[in-house]
Formats: C-alpha cells, structure tokens, sequence
C-alpha cells in the first residue's frame, strides 16, 4: 500500500465532525462531557441543521460546551435553561433548540423550570449530564448522590434521614403528559456511545414533530469529584449508579 491510497477519501473511515472547534481540551480526563459534545456536533452535520440548532447552557461544567460546538448559543441563569429554551422555541419554531444540563443544574435549583417545562410539553430537547454530583464547585452533594455516596458535603456519605433520597428526576418526568420520549443513556463504551447517539437524534428530531419534551439523561463519571481514575470511575458509575440510575427507555411514544 502506497501513501495515495492511505491518504485517499474513499479510505476515509472515520474524521473529526466539522461542528466543533478547534478548542483545547479543558474537561478532567475521563470526563464524559467530551463524548457528548462530540455525538451532539456529528448529529448536528448528520442531519445538516448547523445553522437551525439553538443550544441553551446554565450554569456547571457543561456550560463550556458553548466554546466547543460552532451553533447558536444562549446562556441562562442557573437552572433556568429551560425557561429560555421555552421562549426560544416558541418565537422560532424552525429551530432545534436543547439545553444542556449537570443534575445540579436541572434536579437542584431548575427542578421547578424543568418540571414545569416537560409538564407543558415544550417542543424541546433535554440532554441532562447525571455525575451525582456538583462537579464545578467541588464535588458537593446534589440531588442525585446517591445513599451512601461521599462528597465534599458528605464527607460519611449521604445519610437519607438528614439529606433524604437520592432524586430520580428522570423518572419523574416519564410521568408527565408532556413528555414524549424518556431516556437513560452512557457513554463508557462504544457500544454505549453509539446508543446514546442515536437517543440524542431522536430527541431532536421529536422536537420538530409537535409531540412535546424530549429528554436524554447521560448516566456520568466525575473522575475529579469521585476522586478516582477515570477506569475505576467508569467500574465505579457501572457497579452503582446503573442499579440506582437503570439505562434504557423510560418513554417513547
């Protein structure tokens, strides 16, 4: 085999999406937000919407996702994302707009915007980073640690009768009448990496049907704030945040 047949187009198995920028890498090793940037940018040229997809980004680590995908962003408030992406939607319905949210963000101070925004059925996408923890500010507690997880506020771990149970919110929000498609995804695995690609372009697509929330929970690692390698991450987040966090559809009609 010479140099013209290796470097030759039609050999071409596998490049970089033209979505994203050329930005050095600031997430901790092991990080799973990478991985959904990178699904995110490929389906945004898949479908060829680049100039049509709106993004919505609070407050958290996922907030730099803006410095990463070459769309149109808004920057809401902490837990507000989908209050903004209500008002987005609603003056232009032509586009694809998500929002891209930590469990601190979505299940702490936005569960009211959250709750209210998939109870109303906004024609949105909800893609929700679950750690369960606050992995920003120094791996604090959030509603989704899990009984028994150590945090920086919880040094013993959780104790469910002073911080109460961790908070499925993902399930909750399978029971509201505006949602029409529910899912828990990973992307520890190529296997799971391809899965959760396809649930993210499902929910973009549900957003231009008229059929209501969209909603992707990506079951995460925070190599950082688990204070762990992130192989021993990924063991850690299989062994026990599946049994809790349980992948698959919750919804989808």
């Amino acid at each position: 085999m010479n140099l013209s047949d290796i470097i030759n187009p039609a050999n071409l198995v596998y490049e970089k999406t033209t979505v994203m920028n050329d930005t050095p890498m600031h997430y901790c090793p092991g990080c799973s937000h990478g991985v959904v940037h990178k699904l995110i940018g490929e389906i945004v040229q898949e479908m060829d919407i680049q100039d049509k997809t709106i993004g919505i980004a609070p407050v958290g680590c996922g907030v730099f996702a803006y410095n990463y995908l070459d769309i149109d962003w808004q920057q809401a408030a902490h837990g507000r994302a989908p209050a903004l992406a209500t008002a987005v939607k609603r003056l232009l319905p032509d586009r694809y707009v998500f929002t891209y949210q930590g469990d601190g963000d979505l299940a702490a101070i936005g569960t009211a915007e959250t709750i209210h925004a998939c109870n109303r059925g906004e024609n949105i996408a909800i893609i929700f980073i679950n750690n369960g923890i606050y992995g920003m500010t120094g791996g604090q507690m959030a509603p989704t640690t899990l009984n028994g997880m150590k945090s920086s506020t919880s040094p013993n771990g959780r104790d469910i009768p002073t911080n109460g149970y961790p908070l499925n919110i993902t399930t909750l929000l399978a029971q509201l009448q505006g949602t029409c498609y529910v899912t828990r995804q990973s992307v520890h695995t190529v296997a799971t990496v391809r899965k959760a690609k396809k649930a993210i372009q499902k929910a973009f697509e549900n957003s231009m049907l008229n059929k209501g929330t969209s909603i992707v929970e990506i079951v995460s690692t925070c190599s950082s704030g688990w204070k762990m390698t992130p192989a021993d991450s990924n063991d850690w987040m299989v062994d026990n945040m599946f049994p809790e966090y349980p992948m698959g559809d919750l919804k989808n009609i």
